[in-house]
């Protein structure tokens, strides 16, 4: 999975030799739209251009140093801080929901003396997701066991999403089943005068803590592109576009991977200006952005 942001731009690849090679090219489409004009009192005079054609497919290791447009995608296949939180996330719930079923199951189970069947299925269910997580060809084995399958099986991107949410699902029972386990223990042995209470009620912490996680991996995933001869910033979901000579200031923190900027915008003639106050962006296109900023205070002073 690759962990950087993806920044890129529409260089020379013969010109980008040797440059910066912790960006890679993604594919976005280029039907930019509009800055978000909705807000009360705005300026639709102040619209940067629309976006200029982007190249799709750059070379690898874009040069930063001219004006073209610099483009990134921030997902759980391009942040590792993204794809930690939504994996994790997502595993959480449906880490909790397995646990819950198995163990009803293993109860009624044991009316029929069932159990050992109910275990084995689940330790083999357990095996075949750890071999498609660890395998070096897991698209190919999913599509051949969905031929063998009446029910259609994710493929691309969706199979991604799907061993990542698998992945999260396994660390996250483990430590759900560890510790009601160690609650267990400590209750029967009586090794703590309040039994499993702290242990229960920190796999059930575990919840709404998850519930951040998916927040803030919906935060932090962007993608956009920043065209720096047009000092515009262009967004996909929703379309937007942010005139930076509109900015009168950015500040930035680091966030694992990614750089979340807070915009704090200009008011021409006491016009209200429409557009995201914060953006998470990879730390190349935080930079640019902080010196295009700079330059367009610089020369407004002068």
């Amino acid at each position: 999975m690759e962990e950087d942001a993806n920044a890129q731009s529409n260089s020379d690849p013969q010109a980008n030799a040797g440059t910066d090679a912790s960006t890679s090219a993604t594919t976005v489409p280029s039907d930019f739209g509009g800055i978000d004009d909705s807000g009360p009192g705005s300026n639709p005079d102040s619209n940067p251009a629309p976006a200029p054609d982007l190249d799709l497919d750059p070379d690898p290791n874009p040069d930063r140093s001219g004006d073209g447009p610099i483009q990134w995608r921030r997902d759980a296949s391009t942040s590792r801080t993204v794809w930690l939180l939504w994996s994790l996330g997502v595993g959480t719930f449906f880490a909790t929901i397995s646990i819950i079923v198995f163990w009803r199951l293993y109860d009624l189970a044991g009316q029929t003396a069932g159990q050992p069947v109910v275990v084995a299925f689940t330790a083999a269910l357990i095996v075949t997701t750890l071999v498609l997580i660890l395998a070096g060809s897991t698209e190919q084995r999913v599509r051949a066991l969905a031929d063998s399958l009446p029910v259609p099986l994710p493929s691309g991107r969706g199979l991604e999403r799907a061993i990542d949410a698998a992945t999260g699902t396994l660390i996250m029972a483990v430590v759900i089943g560890s510790l009601m386990l160690i609650g267990r223990y400590v209750s029967q042995n009586e090794l703590l005068a309040t039994g499993a209470g702290p242990f229960t009620g920190l796999a059930a912490l575990l919840i709404p803590l998850a519930l951040v996680a998916l927040v803030l991996a919906s935060f932090l995933r962007s993608i956009g592109a920043l065209d720096r001869e047009e000092r515009a910033i262009y967004l996909y979901d929703p379309d937007q576009a942010i005139d930076l000579r509109l900015i009168e200031s950015v500040s930035s923190r680091q966030l694992g991977d990614t750089v979340v900027l807070t915009l704090e915008y200009a008011q021409p003639d006491g016009t209200y200006v429409a557009g995201p106050r914060r953006l998470a962006v990879p730390p190349a296109v935080a930079t640019e952005i902080e010196g295009l900023v700079a330059s367009s205070r610089t020369e407004s002073a002068a």
